[in-house]
């Protein structure tokens, strides 16, 4: 990487460092900073477009199953009933599990499962 920013990283890690400089002449070696993310890996692809309203949609929930959904998923649904009449909630047991030994199996389905229980939203809870 060249320009400012590598730059700015070589100025932090030698100022974190401040011995490098004069053991990297003395032994003749001399290291170039590089960023320290690593390449992207992943193609950044465009979310979807936001729904305008709430109302009258189909939200379905999915959840791990590890922290207090059975508690927070009611609550949800009953505030967001208050706020956007006809909505409807498809209950996240109708998907299964988003963790554990099914898993891979339950997310390979999840799109099939979405939309044969026309939902509109999507409503995820990791550990709630």
């Amino acid at each position: 990487m060249k320009g400012p920013v590598h730059w700015i990283l070589a100025g932090v890690f030698l100022a974190a460092f401040p011995a490098l400089p004069a053991l990297a002449s003395a032994q003749g070696t001399v290291y170039e900073v590089v960023w320290p993310r690593g390449k992207k890996i992943v193609e950044i692809t465009p979310v979807a477009k936001r729904l305008d309203t709430l109302q009258g949609k189909t939200i379905c929930e999915a959840w791990d199953w590890i922290f207090r959904g059975e508690e927070i998923f009611p609550v949800l649904e009953r505030e967001l009933a208050k706020r956007y009449p006809g909505v409807k909630f498809v209950n996240y047991k109708v998907f299964g599990s988003t963790h554990g030994k099914d898993e891979a199996k339950v997310i390979a389905a999840l799109p099939a499962k979405l939309k044969a229980n026309g939902c509109d939203a999507v409503m995820s809870g990791v550990g709630c």
